[in-house]
C-alpha cells in the first residue's frame, strides 16, 4: 500500500511538471504567432518590393545617363 502511494505521488509530480511545461510551450507558440502576425502587418510599411526598387533605380540610371550625355556635349564644345 505504501509503494502505491509513493507511485501516485511521483506520478502526480511528473504530471504537474509535464502540464506546466506544455502550458509554457503553448504560451510561447501563441506569442510567436502574434509576433509573426505583427511582422506580416508591418512588412509592407517598412520595406519596399524589389520590383518597385528596380523601377526607381532604372529611373535614376536614366537621369544619370542624361546628365552624362549633357556633360559629354559640353566637353566636346
Amino acid at each position: 500500500m505504501e509503494s502505491q502511494m509513493l507511485f501516485n505521488a511521483l506520478f502526480g509530480l511528473v504530471m504537474v511538471g509535464s502540464g506546466w511545461f506544455l502550458n509554457e510551450l503553448w504560451r510561447a507558440v501563441k506569442e510567436l504567432r502574434e509576433d509573426l502576425h505583427q511582422i506580416e502587418a508591418d512588412l509592407p510599411k517598412d520595406y519596399v518590393l524589389k520590383v518597385d526598387l528596380d523601377k526607381r533605380m532604372q529611373h535614376i540610371e536614366t537621369m544619370f545617363q542624361r546628365i552624362y550625355d549633357k556633360l559629354d556635349e559640353k566637353a566636346d564644345k
